[in-house]
């Protein structure tokens, strides 16, 4: 039973890798979006979160099967646990892509726009690099990776926090263009969102490589082991 378990375990493993290529390239496409105010790339972005939510089902289903027919426990148990965790956690970073890229429709209409534009680099390439990262140390079963991406959200909250601040600031200065400056929030806010998909991603590597969950404990400094 163990070869016919390990088979099965690395086909489902297989699913979660393409799954994952193809929720980095909608948050990749979705920021190419905002850089170049793109419609046509915020269009890819919508059109391909079917194939996600497709993807996403396939893989619980599997997961399932695999839990009835084999019964696993410890660490293959975790195994079986974490992909069915981090399945959710990629539909949820599709539906963020889709999100910033029907705000980038919104946006268009102030492409020529002579107002104070947000600039998302910064929030883009943290994001983006521990959502990657996130999904390296767990196809590389790399525990100092997964902690590093944990130390690096706050980066990003502090970003998200300030954006408040420079819409509040802007949104005085320019009324009319108050549109623009709320979905840059919530473009902001979904970018930040991201960031928290790739803690929960490493947070679930550290629990299937050490058994040990580290989610909500990052103030205290405990964790709770299995």
């Amino acid at each position: 039973m163990n070869g016919h378990f390990n088979n099965a375990l690395k086909s489902l493993q297989g699913m979660l890798g393409t799954m994952s290529v193809y929720a980095e390239e909608a948050v990749r496409l979705s920021g190419k979006a905002i850089d170049e105010l793109s419609v046509a790339s915020a269009m890819q972005v919508i059109e391909g979160d079917e194939k996600l939510n497709s993807m996403e089902n396939e893989i619980e289903e599997e997961c399932l099967k695999i839990l009835a027919l084999y019964q696993p426990v410890a660490s293959d148990l975790r195994n079986v646990v974490t992909i069915l965790k981090v399945n959710s956690e990629l539909e949820r970073v599709g539906d963020l892509a889709v999100n910033i890229a029907e705000r980038v429709r919104s946006l268009d209409s102030f492409k020529n726009s002579n107002i104070e534009k947000f600039d998302f680099n910064k929030m883009l390439q943290l994001s983006c690099g521990m959502l990657k990262d996130a999904l390296d140390s767990l196809v590389y079963h790399n525990i100092i990776l997964a902690q590093e991406v944990i130390t690096r959200d706050e980066k990003v909250d502090i970003i998200h926090r300030d954006n408040y601040g420079i819409v509040r600031t802007f949104i005085i200065k320019h009324p009319n263009s108050a549109e623009y400056y709320l979905n840059g929030l919530t473009i902001s806010r979904c970018l930040e969102r991201v960031a928290d998909i790739a803690t929960n991603i490493a947070e679930d590597v550290i629990y299937l490589e050490s058994g040990s969950i580290v989610r909500h404990c990052h103030e205290t400094g405990k964790t709770n082991e299995l």
